[in-house]
């Protein structure tokens, strides 16, 4: 959306942006918000805030527009007048929902904002770790002027581990390499991934066809720590790993072993169990790890979508009205 709100007067209400990048893209978000309510306060982090920063922020707001920052019971208690948590992306696994819900706050998402965002980095992803360009490019920066042979991607196998609004944009795209795909989830038909040109699959089989393998899940109970070293194992030897949905998805150590075993070739992460990494985490160590600060859903079109459907969501629930986009338990 890109045209400014029509707004009530809410100035008696107080709105929290914890979304680093809101308005950098588009300043007239800031300008609608600022527009609307009584004030502002933004982000004083220049990246997502813990629990334990935004128990000291919250008690003051009615709204919050918020990015990955960790929301759980805590940080709710604290939030005497909180209304609304309207949050980038679509991901809510940081947000205690049931908490929010307990206490009447309303939360929402931007579902499809960012599908398209996060499909071309997961393609970068593959074409990387295909040609080996990081390396190359590192290589090629100290004077040195390796021959190396990559992987053609005509023909190869792509496994994708979800096969929602992502995972269905990454499919299409691929196709056009002339790749095989094969998608793993629960909740979709063999029509439905058909259409997208993928074929349904149990999970195993999809690990040991598989060349790249790409996960596009939500982490739940059941996929917190679902590539660990059982789901190493069954994969292709000499296979990639691609991350662009959650770190909390991966077991670090086991995906640290099985790259050092040469079990798999390589791995592009773009997040990470604790965001952002120490310096010292294993994985950056490594050579064959491509790694990325989270920033799937960082383009200017996927941003302002965001922006702009966070912004309507939030301001709905201030003036009583009822948000497009509600995430229930």
């Amino acid at each position: 959306m890109t045209t400014l709100l029509p707004t009530k007067e809410l100035r008696d209400c107080r709105v929290l942006v914890t979304a680093t990048s809101f308005g950098k893209q588009d300043s007239r978000l800031k300008d609608a918000l600022q527009a609307a309510v009584g004030q502002v306060i933004y982000n004083p982090a220049p990246r997502p805030l813990k629990a334990s920063e935004l128990i000291e922020l919250v008690a003051e707001f009615d709204g919050i527009i918020a990015g990955l920052d960790e929301f759980n019971a805590d940080v709710f208690r604290a939030a005497q007048r909180l209304r609304v948590l309207a949050r980038y992306g679509v991901g809510v696994d940081r947000v205690d929902l049931a908490e929010a819900q307990l206490r009447g706050i309303i939360v929402t998402n931007t579902p499809g904002a960012n599908s398209t965002a996060v499909a071309e980095l997961t393609i970068a992803f593959i074409l990387a770790l295909a040609r080996h360009l990081t390396y190359s490019d590192a290589a090629t920066h100290r004077g040195e002027w390796p021959r190396l042979n990559g992987l053609g991607l005509r023909g190869r196998v792509v496994g994708l581990v979800g096969l929602g609004g992502i995972g269905r944009e990454v499919s299409l795209r691929l196709k056009a390499f002339g790749c095989r795909i094969l998608a793993a989830d629960p909740y979709v038909t063999k029509e439905s991934a058909a259409q997208v040109g993928a074929e349904l699959t149990h999970l195993e089989n999809l690990l040991q066809q598989s060349d790249f393998v790409s996960l596009h899940a939500q982490v739940t109970t059941a996929t917190r720590g679902m590539v660990d070293d059982a789901f190493l194992s069954k994969m292709k030897p000499g296979a990639f790993l691609v991350n662009t949905a959650r770190g909390e998805l991966i077991e670090e150590n086991a995906l640290r072993n099985a790259l050092e075993k040469g079990a798999l070739q390589g791995a592009a992460l773009d997040c990470f169990c604790e965001e952002p990494p120490e310096a010292g985490n294993p994985l950056l160590q490594l050579p064959q790890v491509i790694a990325t600060p989270h920033m799937g859903a960082h383009t200017d079109e996927a941003v302002n979508q965001m922006g702009w459907m966070a912004l309507n969501n939030c301001l709905a629930v201030l003036r009583g009205e009822t948000p497009q986009n509600r995430v229930t338990v």
